[in-house]
């Protein structure tokens, strides 16, 4: 017997051990949730029950020097005793914090990030590698594969060989590919659970304005909807398909305020949380192959006047939402009056009759017209998928008239503005702005009223739609876990090519499972504008998980691949607090049981999936060798 704990004498599990609760010693469900899940575990059992005093690693310096798998050895000891009456967890509350000071005290803490610490804390005290040889990591390229994973988990093992490893740790591989050069690192990796996103199912409706960088056509809003907690790649998707964009278009969407663009929003990743209800989006349809082109910013600028004559620098304001072109190298003032001119061309009036009467007023920060329709009678030119060939020729005629508005070339902060003269020089930028003064004759000559009254993205009252949450597969949430993503711009990759960190893309793939998988489903998320608690009910089987075709190892077919739930931990509540309970089914009982801190008892099987699920438990199930994988009524689980 060393430090109180008796190693050496196994432990026979009573016929009714297993049943006893753990007092709560003070916000410690968290750790008591994480407890009754782990001495639930079947190959646990039966390893601390058994004398497991050889493989104690006392010399392990990422160890705790045994003491906590001791520990943990004498609390399962304890709960698979006979009776059930509730175990004060009071000596492994103290060496937890001892050995890991973020669950001193007695605050409430995550169960998840309790059980992880647990799991790699026992690894380290049971590892049977007494000396951990140094292995040099060797370039992958051109191997198979399988080859390539066999040598990974070998090298793994030679470092890391414990109880926990034996039962508990998987493998993936890990494919990232250089968005520059197409460079491709695949690597296999270990893994002791799988933390699986939640697929969010509440919506939202937006209101974007789509504009045409080219010219071709009016300006329409598109009302979509979107993922709640999406990125700004869903959006563009959403409008893609709702604006029937071209194979050689893309959408670049921004911000508008106060008349000017705020931002672009041009990173995939970015969430959508960052763009509130009342904020002006818009997007411009513009050349996917726009990398050496130059970008043309258009702001509008009207005269007021209600302002006195004598403040000439301070009297025109601008209105109208801002336009935005591409252009292929301009290198005089007459490249940019022409592209200007093709920008505005869907907008020019066609007028029958030379008798204009336009009033210039102000209403609403904008620009009001009124037209004498007694001697004129205009008619706007439809969008080009209306109009004939006469009125496309036209159409194009126009767009290469000369400009009758005065342009001035400005800085980022509109400031500074000079004349743009057809004959100057244009100094290369990448980004050009420029500030369109709109009077009398342009407003005779064009319509603006397609590009005032920009919508909000969101009108509350109006375009509201109540959305309810629904419920998410666990194969959804898996599925969303190994899909191919971009990396964060801070979790670049160095690219051995380029020799420079990349966002490269990353795709997941399982490529071998343990015998007791681990399902951390993430509720908490965090972002830079929103801490939130997702109650998303994820409908997970309780028999018959069948994980074959996530599998990609060639070697897969040889082991079952199918699983049972056996425990699940539990989390209610909001952030910062809550309530830990958990859910576990005795091993030698076809019954479940709820563990509630000290309360233990019986629940029906049909109450075990509720969307305070947390962290689930799965053992696999054994197949016979004449009964094919996924048919569970011949196999047996796994004990």
């Amino acid at each position: 017997m060393e430090d109180g704990y008796d190693t050496s004498r196994p432990v026979t599990r009573s016929d009714r051990g297993g049943l006893a609760g753990l007092q709560n010693l003070g916000n410690t469900c968290f750790m008591n949730s994480a407890i009754q899940c782990l001495v639930h575990t079947p190959p646990l059992v039966e390893y601390f029950l058994q004398d497991y005093t050889d493989e104690i690693n006392r010399q392990n310096p990422l160890g705790m020097h045994g003491e906590l798998a001791l520990a943990f050895g004498e609390l399962l000891r304890k709960l698979w005793a006979s009776g059930r009456t509730p175990i004060a967890p009071r000596a492994f509350k103290g060496k937890l914090a001892r050995f890991a000071p973020q669950f001193s005290g007695y605050n409430q803490h995550d169960s998840q990030e309790l059980l992880a610490f647990l799991l790699d804390g026992l690894h380290e005290d049971l590892n049977r590698v007494k000396q951990k040889p140094y292995i040099e990591t060797k370039d992958s390229d051109g191997c198979a594969d399988e080859e390539v994973a066999d040598e990974c988990w070998r090298y793994h093992k030679a470092r890391n060989d414990s109880v926990i490893v034996d039962v508990c740790q998987g493998q993936y591989k890990s494919t990232l590919v250089c968005p520059i050069c197409n460079k491709i690192s695949i690597t296999f990796d270990p893994f002791m659970y799988l933390s699986l996103p939640l697929p969010s199912t509440v919506t939202r409706t937006m209101t974007i304005t789509v504009f045409y960088g080219d010219g071709s056509g009016l300006p329409m809003p598109y009302t979509v909807t979107v993922l709640k907690h999406g990125c700004c790649k869903d959006l563009s998707q959403a409008l893609d398909t709702a604006c029937c964009l071209k194979s050689d278009e893309c959408l670049l969407l921004a911000e508008v305020y106060d008349h000017r663009i705020y931002r672009y929003l041009e990173i995939p990743s970015e969430s959508l949380s960052s763009v509130k209800d009342d904020e002006h989006m818009v997007a411009y349809r513009l050349p996917k192959k726009r990398a050496e082109l130059t970008r043309l910013e258009i702001c509008h600028r009207y005269l007021d006047n209600s302002m006195s004559d004598n403040l000439k620098g301070c009297e025109r304001k601008l209105f109208l939402t801002p336009l935005v072109a591409y252009l292929e190298d301009p290198h005089t003032g007459a490249d940019i009056d022409l592209a200007v001119s093709r920008i505005l061309s869907p907008l020019r009036r066609k007028t029958y009759f030379s008798s204009t009467k336009v009033h210039i007023g102000k209403e609403n920060g904008c620009v009001s017209e009124t037209i004498d329709k007694s001697t004129n009678s205009c008619s706007d030119l439809s969008g080009p998928g209306n109009q004939s060939t006469d009125n496309n020729t036209e159409l194009e005629e126009m767009s290469n008239r000369e400009l009758s508005f005065q342009l001035y070339i400005t800085d980022d902060r509109g400031l500074n503005c000079r004349p743009i003269v057809k004959d100057s020089l244009i100094k290369p930028a990448k980004l050009v702005k420029v500030i369109l003064d709109w009077t009398d004759e342009e407003h005779g000559l064009y319509d603006a009223s397609y590009l005032k009254d920009l919508p909000e993205v969101h009108k509350t009252g109006i375009t509201a739609k109540k959305t309810r949450q629904e419920a998410v597969s666990l194969f959804s949430c898996l599925d969303a876990f190994l899909k191919e993503e971009p990396l964060g711009l801070d979790d670049m990759w160095y690219c051995p090519r380029c020799k420079e960190h990349r966002q490269a893309t990353k795709k997941l793939d399982l490529w071998r499972l343990p015998d007791i998988l681990v399902f951390h489903l993430k509720r908490f998320s965090y972002s830079r504008y929103l801490k939130n608690k997702l109650d998303t009910f994820v409908n997970f089987p309780i028999h018959n998980l069948d994980l074959s075709k996530y599998v990609k190892s060639k070697d897969a077919s040889t082991r079952s691949h199918v699983y049972e739930l056996y425990a699940v931990s539990n989390h209610y509540g909001g952030l910062g607090g809550g309530h830990y309970s958990a859910y576990a089914k005795l091993i030698d009982e076809n019954r479940w049981y709820h563990f509630d801190d000290a309360h233990v008892s019986p629940v029906s099987e049909a109450e075990i999936r509720t969307s305070a699920a947390y962290v689930l438990f799965y053992k696999r199930v054994k197949v016979e060798p004449n009964v094919g994988v996924g048919e569970p009524s011949q196999g047996h689980a796994n004990s």
